[in-house]
């Protein structure tokens, strides 16, 4: 797959394409192909070496996209469903890995791209009760 990586702190001619293996979910896990992605400062702070972090890095923690695996022990979920997080390990990339119990479905007929617009989704608290799809959507926010 491909990714973006960090093998050096610095400003942003440090971050490279990468080819590296499509990661495996583990227990409690499930692996996303990703389609959406939030871009934060915190990615920013780890790509200067403001926080600290072990190279080299996959930035990225939240995103929105597709189940393509499940791990042991991961129920609720579908290969297929829409579903966005805001814990995921590496969102700069095609795949990633979410903990399950950090992942929310996203309701029928919303785009990856407009979850990014509905905090609740970008929490880790997030429930579908608190931000239904419609015209109301983005006022919940």
């Amino acid at each position: 797959m491909k990714a973006i990586q960090i093998h050096e702190t610095g400003g942003p001619e440090v971050l490279k394409l990468a080819d590296l293996p499509i990661p495996q979910p583990g227990p409690g896990q499930v692996l996303i192909r990703v389609e959406a992605i939030g871009v934060n400062f915190v990615e920013i702070y780890f790509r200067k070496g403001v926080y600290k972090a072990a190279l080299p890095l996959t930035p990225g923690s939240e995103a929105a996209g597709t189940v393509e695996e499940l791990g042991p022990g991961v129920n609720g979920f579908a290969t297929g469903d829409a579903v966005a997080s805001s814990s995921v390990l590496g969102s700069y990339a095609e795949y990633a890995l979410v903990p399950a119990a950090q992942l929310v479905k996203m309701p029928d007929g919303l785009s990856m791209r407009t979850t990014w617009l509905i905090r609740p989704f970008r929490s880790r608290q997030a429930t579908p009760r608190w931000c239904m799809p419609g015209p109301a959507a983005l006022a919940c926010c």
